[in-house]
């Protein structure tokens, strides 16, 4: 029975079981499609089921692969298949759909499958020069006409068409335009076999979309490390050698810059590249601002662990951005049991380009298990006889450019030596001290009323709820006396008008949640208000951490004290870092917060919006 044979290939690919719907779906849309293709007589087309798209876990429902009637070319065909009996467009937004089985709208299975082909077209080296050789469809058996209605409000193409049983006829004979009776199995070697890389189409279209997003300038250090690369990438090619770059630097220094310069200039030269990070928040931001109108685009800002299978050297270049939260390794509990392995995530990077380039800030490791640093990184590429170039940013574009602020930062938290000093205002960066959550946030939205960004942020010191139930409010989980209020949306949806997490930093919506650290790092805003919890309070002339009293589920009972110390110490860090023209510190004790005050320059200063 195909569908017990699929499961057994499920289980070997992804270490588990199918769900019960999915195998219901190959019983049903299965032996359909089969169907179709005996009476178009295409026998010997060759079927790729549950076909995986490249670095992506999504996978299609059926690959149709042949030779085409006319021209003799390979030729593909995306099928989706869907067991739906009538669907609705989602009003004012036709690539969206309503369906009785979810809660929720879905997208257009027109708009799914067209997504589909447009993904294979970009990252497939069977079809990167030859993109007319695939078209997509949406094979409905089990609806009528009636009841998937306007549907095609969203607009068919040669790579997005809906079909019906009652229009069996016309699937039957759009699989005959493009598919010949004759045997499939050269052109799906060749789709199987295809490179996976982006194409030069696509690098010609993010060329164009960084080019005119491109708002900055490169200065000093900043323009020695993109010629750095740039160098790096013309001898890799001349002399067929690899090289190992990383750029280190602090907040504000300017790495993401050089991070979307690089992919700009890489993809005019008809370079391949891609960006990748470990924070999902910061991947997400980065395709909305590089690639905000062409979603091909988007889909060249990758997860440090998409690499696990990539071939080696397949791309020019690969931007590490945020490195510092580079894995041990890329297996989790979602890895599929055949790709699982013990290689370190450092080294899957390196391989996959003849030029990896690693853009960190080792003082913002805040999880356990965060292994980017400059050794670390100097030693895999030492291990494979790589050389290794490492350029320090100096100057940074945070805080004002408050070089003095920063090193108060890090001297107030003994990340540098010398112990915290008095802050001593230099007309950049302003700092204040908060007596209550309520006072904070007054400030702040004095400061949003004159036109400001501003956002609150705290030590992982409260439980964060990560569900919301329909209908209802954020939880208050952030609760200091009479003040209560939310951290930010959990997930990719919003939530009773707060964004999504990924967006929390970036959308004014954002305000009246409070963020935690893996929501804040990577971004900034103008002003900066940020709770310091009892997970670390000043005791006696130092710092006293309280395991205990944070509620970060990273910290397991495994991390060592030493390790737990430092990794709260960064995350306030980070969160003290985030304000480009201030930031309000308030603590929830009492002889932390008489501290700061002392250090901040004025024992009680009025707080005036």
């Amino acid at each position: 029975m195909l569908s017990l044979r699929l499961t057994e290939r499920f289980v070997h690919e992804h270490g588990h079981r199918p769900g019960p719907s999915e195998v219901r779906s190959w019983e049903r849309s299965l032996p359909a499609l089969m169907s179709v293709l005996v009476e178009a007589g295409l026998h010997d087309v060759t079927v790729l089921l549950e076909y995986g798209l490249p670095l992506t876990s999504k996978r299609a429902d059926a690959v149709l692969a042949g030779v085409h009637p006319r021209t003799g070319e390979p030729s593909y065909v995306v099928v989706e298949l869907k067991q739906w009996s009538q669907a609705a467009p989602e009003d004012g937004e036709p690539l969206l759909c309503r369906v009785d089985a979810y809660t929720r709208p879905v997208l257009n299975p027109i708009e799914q499958v067209r997504g589909y082909c447009d993904y294979l077209a970009s990252f497939n080296g069977a079809l990167a020069e030859h993109p007319h050789r695939i078209a997509g469809a949406v094979y409905l058996n089990n609806a009528s006409e009636f009841g998937v209605a306007g549907l095609d409000e969203v607009g068919q193409s040669e790579r997005g068409r809906l079909f019906t049983e009652e229009r069996r006829g016309a699937f039957i004979a759009f699989l005959q335009e493009r598919l010949a009776a004759a045997s499939g199995a050269v052109a799906a070697d060749e789709l199987l076999a295809g490179k996976i890389a982006p194409s030069k189409q696509l690098m010609a279209v993010a060329a164009q979309e960084v080019r005119e997003r491109e708002q900055f300038v490169l200065l000093d250090e900043q323009r020695v490390a993109y010629e750095t690369v740039m160098r790096a990438v013309r001898r890799a090619a001349q002399a067929d050698r690899k090289e190992v770059v990383v750029v280190t630097g602090g907040p504000g220094t300017g790495k993401s810059v050089i991070a979307l310069s690089l992919l700009g200039g890489l993809y005019r030269q008809g370079r391949t590249a891609m960006h990748a990070t470990g924070s999902q928040s910061f991947t997400k931001t980065m395709r909305k601002v590089a690639g905000a109108r062409k979603r091909e685009v988007q889909e060249l800002f990758k997860y440090f662990n998409s690499f696990i299978t990539a071939e080696r050297n397949a791309l020019d270049v690969i931007v590490c951005d945020e490195a510092h939260r580079l894995r041990k390794t890329s297996a989790n509990r979602y890895t599929p049991a055949a790709q699982r392995s013990d290689k370190p995530q450092v080294e899957e990077l390196i391989d996959a380009a003849r030029v990896p380039v690693f853009l960190l800030d080792e003082h913002q490791v805040v999880r356990p298990g965060e292994m980017g640093r400059v050794e670390e990184i100097r030693g895999a590429a030492a291990a494979k006889g790589l050389p290794c170039t490492v350029i320090p940013l100096d100057s940074q574009f945070r805080c004002g450019g408050s070089d003095a602020y920063l090193r108060w930062v890090l001297r107030l938290l003994g990340l540098e030596e010398g112990g915290p000093v008095t802050w001593e205002p230099d007309g950049k960066m302003e700092l204040l001290v908060a007596d209550s959550p309520q006072q904070m946030e007054e400030f702040l939205e004095a400061k949003r009323a004159l036109g400001y960004g501003a956002r609150m942020s705290a030590g992982f010191c409260w439980k964060w709820s990560k569900e919301t139930s329909p209908g209802k409010p954020l939880p208050a989980d952030v609760v200091i006396g009479d003040w209560k209020r939310p951290w930010n949306v959990y997930g990719d949806r919003g939530v009773a008008g707060a964004p999504p997490s990924a967006l929390w930093a970036t959308d004014p919506a954002g305000f009246g949640q409070v963020g935690c650290v893996y929501t804040a790092q990577g971004f900034e805003y103008e002003w900066s208000g940020v709770i310091m919890g009892p997970d670390l309070v000043w005791r006696e002339g130092g710092w006293v951490t309280d395991r205990n009293a944070s509620q970060d589920p990273a910290f397991k009972r495994s991390t060592p004290d030493s390790d737990v110390r430092l990794l709260i110490r960064n995350t306030y860090k980070v969160l003290l870092t985030r304000g480009m023209m201030g930031t309000i510190v308030y603590s929830t004790d009492s002889e932390t917060r008489a501290k700061l005050h002392e250090l901040a320059g004025d024992p009680r200063p009025a707080l005036v919006g």
